[in-house]
């Protein structure tokens, strides 16, 4: 299972909420408590429960770029219980 975690840059996004239509496991929403300097309400991770899997559409998406994708990929596990190496 592949974990993952994003970074907003809240300045620059202009709040257009593609990256919120299209996240899968459905963590990104906008900030409704705060505006950026240009005045728009910016998207927000929005993850307690880790769900999100670094998958990148909503970087992908994003038109002004603002979205940095972070993902660390766990190890499998062997079926008898102890974990295979990475290679």
């Amino acid at each position: 299972m592949t974990r993952g975690m994003i970074s907003i840059d809240a300045e620059r996004c202009k709040g257009c909420q593609l990256c919120s239509t299209v996240c899968p496991q459905q963590v990104i929403h906008m900030a409704s408590d705060c505006l950026n300097a240009k005045g728009y309400h910016p998207a927000a991770l929005i993850d307690p429960e880790q769900l999100c899997t670094g998958c990148a559409i909503c970087a992908v998406i994003c038109p002004d770029i603002c979205i940095t994708v972070y993902r660390e990929t766990v190890p499998k596990q062997a079926h008898n219980g102890t974990q295979e190496a990475v290679r």
